[in-house]
């Protein structure tokens, strides 16, 4: 019976076709923890990633982390502005079994994702085709949604339509941000990512066409954190639970010694608080907690806030300083 199982596992290992030689696609942060999971099973050929580029904060240069990694690990990098001719011939020269995108940062062509022999695939965090676009995670949580997935689809010319070849659901909780949501998304991402290379190894490289209506997420802008009191509490949270890694959340005072400064909003909750006044304005303080802003629907309590400027601070020490009280309006 043992003689058995060894033959039929040797069959299976003989089958399989061995991914020698795959290309790495990837820019943002969370690609270099892709890439150190992909790099454990499989060898990299080379690693395709943007240029250098300065921070957000102090301007100075910084080359993405899988740069950083590629060097470390005696890892061929291409860095890319645009695809030029010069650097398909190099990605060419390559001979690439497959390629593997995750969060790129640039619409890869057609002459450069057709190069390797079982294609490139993309790992997408969203259940496509829904949220198609630059920020899927973050706008599902905007959203109040409360599934969403990770998908590996085959790279076509169109914006993130191509054919699925594996997909899974991941729930979100009502305390998710996109922070952790990220976390989740990452782990359900790499044993996708490792899956769909499995298949490929074995030759069952099958796809199918996505199906419903596809709907779209575009670039975030520090403008898009700004509040619109007039929504309720909830969708105000949600865009909190949204915007968390970047820009946050923020307004605009209106009244006192720090008016025309912005407030960022470090921490927040809905609360089912009733009021007559105005939107935005200032309901009530919550002592030692924080303080309550009249929304559309509900009100908005505020417990930790980053005022223009400044350090984060508690919400009841940041009041107290500023000179506003109940009936202080934000914008």
């Amino acid at each position: 019976m043992e003689k058995k199982k060894y033959r039929k596992r040797y069959k299976e290992k003989k089958k399989r076709r061995r991914l020698v030689r795959l290309l790495f696609f990837g820019t943002a942060d969370i690609s270099k923890f892709f890439l150190e999971n992909i790099a454990r099973r499989h060898s990299i050929e080379a690693v395709i990633t943007m240029c250098d580029k300065p921070a957000c904060r102090g301007g100075k240069i910084r080359c993405p982390s899988v740069k950083a990694y590629a060097e470390e690990h005696s890892i061929k990098c291409i860095q890319v502005d645009k695809f030029s001719d010069e650097i398909v011939e190099k990605i060419k020269k390559f001979n690439a079994d497959a390629g593997v995108i995750v969060s790129f940062g640039k619409i890869i062509p057609e002459k450069v994702f057709s190069l390797p022999k079982c294609g490139c695939f993309n790992i997408h965090f969203s259940l496509l085709p829904k949220y198609r676009g630059a920020s899927p995670v973050q706008q599902a949580l905007i959203d109040g949604q409360k599934i969403t997935g990770v998908t590996s689809f085959y790279i076509e010319k169109g914006l993130d339509s191509g054919n699925i070849i594996l997909q899974r659901n991941v729930e979100i909780s009502d305390e998710d941000t996109s922070k952790t949501l990220f976390d989740k998304l990452n782990l359900t991402g790499v044993k996708i990512m490792n899956d769909t290379l499995d298949l490929l190894e074995i030759g069952k490289s099958e796809s199918r066409m996505q199906e419903g209506t596809a709907t779209f997420c575009s670039v975030l802008k520090k403008e898009d954190g700004r509040i619109d009191w007039n929504k309720s509490a909830k969708d105000i949270r949600n865009l909190f639970r949204g915007l968390f890694l970047w820009p946050g959340i923020f307004c605009v005072i209106n009244d006192g010694k720090l008016s025309g400064k912005t407030l960022k909003i470090i921490d927040c909750h809905a609360v089912d608080e009733q009021s007559k006044m105005p939107v935005g304005s200032i309901v009530s303080v919550k002592k030692g907690l924080g303080f309550t802003v009249k929304c559309g629907e509900g009100c908005l309590l505020i417990t930790k806030v980053q005022p223009e400027s400044k350090s984060q601070m508690a919400a009841c020490d940041f009041l107290n300083g500023s000179g506003l009280s109940a009936g202080s309006l934000l914008r």
